[in-house]
């Protein structure tokens, strides 16, 4: 059976914020999801959608089927219970998450002990050996958050949600602000977990490259809408729609020297979810819109029957070879580096010069709850979107962690 099924899901904040507009969804169990797009594209609102962690105010619509359960139609007597055991979440900033307060070894206790019933020596087991399995010595359960480097953090932000054996483990931006060897190791760790235990993983990132990497398949938000969805290699390689290719297009390609001096860019910013455009919402930015997309948005189509990929875009299917052709041709006015003579790392044609592409941290980055059983046991938390970090590693065409 179906772990997640996101059927139709709508969130509107108060004030008229339309976050998440019309999203279908579906995950397998052991299957690993990505999930893509710009800041205030929708992505953090989905996760805590799925756990019912949004603002008090906020209406939402649709179903969300956990387990062929609907979370939306629980009691919140059911929501607590389900949240940690049958479905938890890392969340972006593991600082923030965590209790600066309590020692880390008792805020992983805490769901044992509220979901599992088991004995405080019990959970203080467990909570070893969960550290354990996510790469720290037993003996750190007795240090308190700031003992702790981002990475380790982050290590302990894993084992708590792997703490009651959920079956759906949502990891937002689980590599925010970490540098490239951590996050190389955390995204492995993730793998490895999941792959062990057959859980179902809901990744959510800026960095294509890092979920083409990851994920089994991906889906590309922008404006509150999946725009795309398919294998995640398939839509990082080659996407139907304009904005996911211009997502994939923004990290330098090796060998090519255009794209590596001169990455590709996209002008102008996603729109105000309070005051979105008629039509496609995507057209004021869009390389290839017709007159028509800014009176007609486009429905999620197949664009691939072979691998069953969708995009929302006029273009999907026939006509697709020639709008990637107009999105992926260079400016008229951009200038292509001479690489015949020595000038720099990799001037000469040699690869090794070249370094993948990190995207900038905002500042208002989103939080979880204070402590891990707030989760578990208050109504709700807001979050805000994050733009996350990623690192482009090389791998011939594609760039991926190291």
């Amino acid at each position: 059976m179906t772990l997640l099924d996101v059927q139709n899901l709508e969130v509107t904040y108060p004030g008229g914020a339309a976050a998440v507009r019309g999203v279908d969804l579906t995950l397998e169990a052991g299957q690993k999801l990505g999930i893509a797009g710009e800041s205030g594209c929708g992505k953090s609102t989905l996760a805590l959608a799925l756990l019912r962690l949004l603002p008090a105010g906020t209406t939402v619509g649709g179903r969300i089927l956990l387990d062929g359960e609907d979370v939306l139609a629980m009691k919140w007597g059911r929501v607590r219970a389900v949240r940690w055991a049958g479905a938890s979440i890392v969340f972006q900033g593991a600082m923030h998450s965590l209790n600066a307060v309590h020692r880390i070894g008792d805020q992983i206790a805490e769901p044992i002990l509220l979901h599992r019933r088991a004995t405080a020596a019990g959970a203080r087991r467990r909570a070893g050996e969960l550290l354990e399995q996510v790469g720290l010595p037993a003996a750190r359960a007795s240090a308190y958050p700031h003992e702790l480097s981002g990475g380790q953090r982050q290590r302990v932000m894993i084992a708590m949600a792997l703490a009651c054996d959920p079956g759906l483990v949502i990891a937002d931006e689980p590599t925010t602000a970490l540098d490239v060897m951590i996050q190389a190791q955390i995204l492995r760790l993730i793998e490895e977990l999941v792959s062990e235990q057959d859980v179902g993983l809901i990744m959510i990132s800026h960095d294509l490259a890092v979920l083409a990497d990851t994920c089994d398949r991906l889906a590309v938000m922008y404006a509150g809408r999946v725009v795309e969805e398919g294998p995640a290699a398939r839509v990082f390689d080659d996407a139907r729609h304009p904005y996911a290719r211009a997502l994939s297009a923004a990290f330098p390609r090796i060998g090519d020297p255009a794209s590596r001096f001169a990455p590709a860019g996209l002008a102008g910013d996603p729109p105000d979810p309070s005051a979105l455009p008629g039509g496609c919402a995507f057209h004021p930015r869009c390389p290839v819109a017709l007159e028509s997309c800014a009176t007609e948005d486009q429905p999620l189509r197949l664009a691939d029957a072979a691998t069953g990929r969708r995009a929302a875009c006029v273009h999907a299917g026939a006509g697709a070879e020639e709008a990637a052709a107009v999105v992926h041709a260079p400016a008229a006015d951009t200038p292509v580096p001479d690489t015949s003579g020595a000038g720099g790392p990799g001037a000469d044609g040699d690869d090794s010069g070249a370094t993948g592409s990190r995207a900038g941290t905002d500042d208002s980055e989103a939080t979880g709850p204070g402590a891990p059983g707030c989760a578990a046991t208050s109504d709700a938390e807001g979050a805000t979107e994050a733009a996350g970090t990623g690192t482009a590693g090389t791998d011939g065409a594609r760039s991926t962690t190291a």
